[in-house]
């Protein structure tokens, strides 16, 4: 059959193989960035606490020991989803002639945790304190909605709608 299109085995197989991508290929074409890859290590090396309290608050509290309060950010984005940010540097002095490490255990870089908020949150009401390389976020919940009283409507005896005349009959509240 390869005889009757003038192509030979060997081209055949090769135009063939061109054709099929590989499965290492097709990983390196959809590989993800370096900066995803950045941001889900930032996200899995940050720990968390989440907790509900009696009164249906919730109580987002991360360790963060040796970062400043100002390079914290805490962010509420689309669709009710808490990000809590930033960055932890080695301090200035370490950048000096003062010697050098024999062991890096502390985890230097930028740190982020996402946190999806329940819907009924009150977005106005969240607050962040940070103290003793602990941050501590506190999310109110909305009240519940009161129950929708019945509405009553006057009910007319006689006639047709919008025609006068006739007994008026009120509905029970």
């Amino acid at each position: 059959m390869d005889a009757m299109f003038g192509f030979d085995e060997p081209l055949l197989s090769t135009i063939q193989q061109l054709m099929d991508v590989p499965e290492e290929m097709e990983k390196a074409f959809n590989a993800p960035t370096r900066a995803y890859v950045r941001d889900r290590k930032a996200m899995a090396n940050t720990p968390m606490d989440v907790k509900e309290l009696p009164d249906g608050r919730i109580l987002l509290t991360v360790d963060m020991p040796g970062v400043h309060a100002n390079e914290i950010k805490v962010q509420v984005e689309d669709n009710n989803l808490l990000v809590i940010s930033g960055e932890r540097k080695r301090p200035a002095e370490d950048d000096k002639d003062s010697g050098k490490y024999l062991r890096m255990e502390r985890r230097m870089g930028k740190f982020m945790r996402k946190f999806p908020l329940p819907d009924d949150v009150n977005l106005d009401s969240i607050t962040a304190q940070y103290k003793d390389g602990v941050l501590t976020v506190s999310v109110e919940r909305m009240p519940p909605p009161e129950p929708k009283k019945p509405r009553s409507i006057e009910v007319k005896v006689g006639g047709g709608i919008g025609a006068s005349g006739g007994e008026n009959v009120k509905a029970g509240k």
